[in-house]
């Protein structure tokens, strides 16, 4: 396959694809982060991913970021991993996504690729059902015991427990 066909898969795909260097600096934002993120590659190219890193999870992200930086090793190439992530206007979003280590000719790291998803939606109407269920569930465990009967023939009904 020729380069044009690869650089036009990145650039139109609807899911956010970045690659950031060594330093955490963004190096390739294509057309899905701008759609996710709220932020055209203009604005977003040789910043660094605290652009889209929820403060409170920057220290975190950092500390995990250089040791695969270091190692050259990272377990998300092949699991998926959803975090936290912030738009443009400051909505918080779920982001799915799973990275590919970029690394030179002596096997060097040399940056991360991402892809990511928004799952906002997702997140937001699992937290919905997972809320619902346990308002469900505690008011069954404050509802008085029901007592059914069960039939042992025509006429002589027991009481089951609840």
């Amino acid at each position: 396959m020729d380069t044009e066909l690869y650089k036009e898969l990145v650039e139109q795909a609807p899911e956010a694809i970045l690659y950031c260097d060594r330093e955490g600096l963004i190096r390739l934002w294509n057309r899905g982060a701008e759609l996710i993120f709220g932020f055209s590659a203009a604005e977003a190219v040789g910043q660094s991913l605290d652009l889209i890193i929820p403060e409170r999870l920057r220290g975190r992200h950092w500390e995990g970021y250089f040791k695969v930086m270091e190692t050259g090793e990272s377990r998300y190439g092949t699991e998926l991993l959803t975090v936290p992530a912030l738009h443009r206007d400051g909505r918080q979003l779920s982001c799915a996504f799973s990275i590919v280590m970029i690394r030179d000719a002596t096997g060097q790291p040399l940056g991360v690729a991402s892809i990511m998803r928004d799952g906002t939606a997702a997140f937001e109407r699992e937290k919905a059902m997972k809320k619902r269920i346990a308002e469900l569930e505690a008011q069954i465990a404050g509802a008085p015991q029901a007592v059914t009967t069960a039939s042992t023939g025509p006429g002589r009904e027991r009481p089951v427990p609840g």
